[in-house]
């Protein structure tokens, strides 16, 4: 019996090498990423080569004043001396910024170590500078903080939820704006601030039932 020529054993192989599906599925996802890098990295170019200057200086400035979350925690004390309610929604915000700055700042920032963006190389102009964080850069800390903010107190206190949300969306766009952020990192901050603040909801609400428990937030409706 003669033996398999390489034409034999070339024609009993399949036309591809079987791929595992583990490899497959990363591959899948490296793609993705990439793409979403690279979608992330054009919105920051947009903004940085978009010439604003009269938002620049204003922009600047709230990025500056959102460090450490001052602005939030300005509002939590004028809301403390308004009654009850306000003082319960103060708690809660500040309650909320801390679990936000503790989950950005120890684990999100640990976790993924992404780069800050090279605002040089985008030519994002001098008057928009701020001080470059030494920190990662996802996800974005003034983000979640103030977006972690917003949401507890708008639960709480819902008349204040719709110009805290708007203030937080604009501290999140002037972490672009600055060239200290790329946008997904703060959407990124954004997710985890509402994250934050259900968490910090949800502990007042066990720790305080009296205070913070549902019925002290369920809407009665009109004529009751």
């Amino acid at each position: 019996m003669s033996e398999p020529t390489a034409s034999d054993q070339d024609a009993t192989r399949p036309l591809t090498t079987p791929v595992p599906p583990s490899d497959g599925l990363r591959r899948v996802a490296s793609a993705v990423l990439g793409d979403l890098r690279a979608v992330d990295g054009a919105l920051y170019a947009a903004v940085a080569a978009t010439p604003t200057p009269t938002l620049d200086r204003a922009l600047r400035r709230l990025s500056h004043a959102a460090d450490h979350s001052k602005i939030s925690f300005a509002i939590a004390g004028a809301l403390a001396l308004g009654g009850s309610r306000p003082r319960r929604a103060a708690l809660a915000g500040v309650g909320a910024v801390a679990v936000a700055s503790a989950s950005a700042n120890l684990l999100g920032k640990r976790l993924v170590h992404r780069d800050r963006p090279d605002r040089e190389a985008a030519r994002v102009t001098v008057d928009r500078h701020v001080p470059m964080p030494t920190s990662a850069s996802f996800p974005s800390g003034h983000t979640a903080s103030a977006v972690a903010f917003a949401t507890a107190v708008g639960t709480v206190l819902p008349a204040a939820s719709v110009p805290l949300g708007a203030l937080a969306g604009a501290v999140g766009y002037s972490r672009v704006h600055t060239g200290v952020h790329y946008p997904g990192d703060v959407a990124a901050g954004a997710v985890l601030g509402i994250a934050s603040a259900a968490t910090a909801l949800a502990v007042a609400s066990a720790r305080f039932p009296a205070s913070f428990g549902p019925r002290r937030f369920r809407w009665a409706g009109p004529g009751r």
